[in-house]
């Protein structure tokens, strides 16, 4: 039974910073495409970042430069480091593994559908002007 549960979320100013964890109870965690997606009221749910078996990286343009994701394989954990937060970064923050292995960052990045992943129950992030 896979698992994923997400930590680190709360409430920030603008132009504050915010660390997000999500730890993974699933086998074959090193081989998996983690990526983080958010879902703001009234809005579809997009994906924010992913990061594939070879720690190679892929991020939407809103949050190019502000946004790190990054993995620790032997805590089996997933980060999303968020600097110069902004009021629109405001959503609810969910954590995701693809289901299929080794798949590479820009392929599950395009990825849509909640069934090819893994989810995590999610974090809310509240940026404040």
């Amino acid at each position: 039974q896979v698992q994923l549960v997400e930590s680190g979320g709360g409430s920030v100013q603008a132009g504050g910073s915010l660390r997000l964890s999500c730890v993974a109870s699933v086998d074959t965690y090193s081989s998996k495409c983690m990526k983080w997606f958010r879902q703001a009221p009234g809005k579809e749910r997009e994906g924010v970042a992913a990061i594939d078996s070879n720690d190679v990286t892929s991020y939407t343009d809103s949050v190019k430069g502000r946004f790190t994701i990054s993995r620790d394989n032997a805590k089996n954990t997933l980060y999303l480091q968020m600097n110069s937060v902004k009021p629109e970064d405001t959503a609810l923050y969910y954590c995701a593994a693809a289901r299929l292995d080794y798949l590479r960052s820009y392929t599950c990045f395009s990825f849509r559908r909640a069934d090819a992943f893994y989810w995590g129950q999610g974090t809310q992030v509240t940026v404040s002007s």
